[in-house]
């Protein structure tokens, strides 16, 4: 691959991180308005529209019914799981606490490999779990750990990581048969269905009209447009080019970016027992690709 090229996959990947650091940010911005099943729900409406639009109208991809089962179980744990953890547990959590946490996905999901597919799992992968996860404990206990709604915060966002682990099982059997955005415009759709159950039960979307002034609306907008469509597109891009492990290790951006974000738009204080812990993290999950990044090149 030319050096151009290169540095455009490169550029295109540190946007979706930035995306997707900035939506803890933007969570926070939406919950001042709206409930979390609303803001799901409208994030992944218009989301949906886009991605499907653009799907339908440039890829055309021809769908099996085979294979809606599949396309129903990513959607099951992402994003309907996984946002009903991680939207949830934001009410109770920082951004940074939460993106630590979220930064964690990579370190379960070899486990997840193994048990399943028979992956190799090195003692490096085990030293790397082991040290991201007193990374996330010294973060969590910062001086934000003292509720225990805060634990529940913390809880419901492990079940997002969990969910997280359960898409990618069920993504490595939709790679091979469609693109990456034909899958997540798919699931997407199918995901604002299996909310809408929780938004009529749960949050009454009569009120939605005194509320969806376009300032309200703005966050969700930016979680739509950015995280949910954006970043995904582009870490796609970047997945095509230079594969899947070169580039989930760029997710280890995100705690160090959400915590630097939470700082300047959210006034959140800088400690240094959460600056070591996003380090300690960041360094465990680095160790994980240790072999990937250095022994395949």
């Amino acid at each position: 691959m030319k050096r151009k090229q290169l540095a455009w996959v490169y550029l295109s990947i540190f946007v979706s991180m930035i995306c997707w650091s900035m939506s803890f940010i933007w969570y926070k911005g939406a919950y001042a308005h709206y409930g979390p099943i609303t803001t799901i729900f409208l994030r992944l409406f218009v989301s949906s529209v886009i991605l499907l639009l653009f799907t339908f109208l440039i890829i055309r991809p021809v769908i099996k019914r085979s294979h809606l089962k599949l396309f129903f179980a990513a959607a099951m744990f992402e994003p309907f799981l996984y946002f009903v953890g991680e939207s949830y547990g934001m009410k109770w959590v920082s951004p940074v606490t939460a993106s630590v946490i979220v930064a964690t996905i990579p370190l379960f999901t070899p486990l997840a490999g193994k048990i399943l597919y028979q992956e190799t799992l090195s003692k490096k992968n085990l030293a790397g779990m082991f040290i991201s996860f007193l990374g996330v404990c010294l973060v969590v206990w910062a001086g934000d750990f003292q509720m225990k709604a805060q634990l529940l915060g913390v809880v419901l966002m492990f079940v997002a990581v969990f969910s997280a682990v359960g898409y990618a099982i069920a993504l490595r059997r939709l790679t091979p048969l469609y693109d990456s955005i034909t899958i997540i415009a798919i699931q997407n759709f199918m995901g604002m269905l299996l909310f809408l159950p929780l938004l009529l039960i749960f949050e009454n979307p009569w009120v939605w009209p005194l509320s969806l002034s376009f300032n309200n609306l703005l966050p969700v907008l930016y979680l739509a447009i950015f995280a949910s469509s954006l970043a995904f597109i582009l870490y796609a891009f970047a997945v095509s080019k230079i594969g899947i492990g070169r580039s989930s290790v760029f997710i280890n951006l995100i705690p160090i970016l959400t915590s630097v974000f939470a700082y300047f738009f959210l006034n959140e204080p800088y400690t240094l027992s959460k600056i070591l812990g996003v380090l300690i993290v960041v360094s465990g999950l680095l160790f994980t690709q240790w072999e990937l990044l250095f022994k395949r090149r």
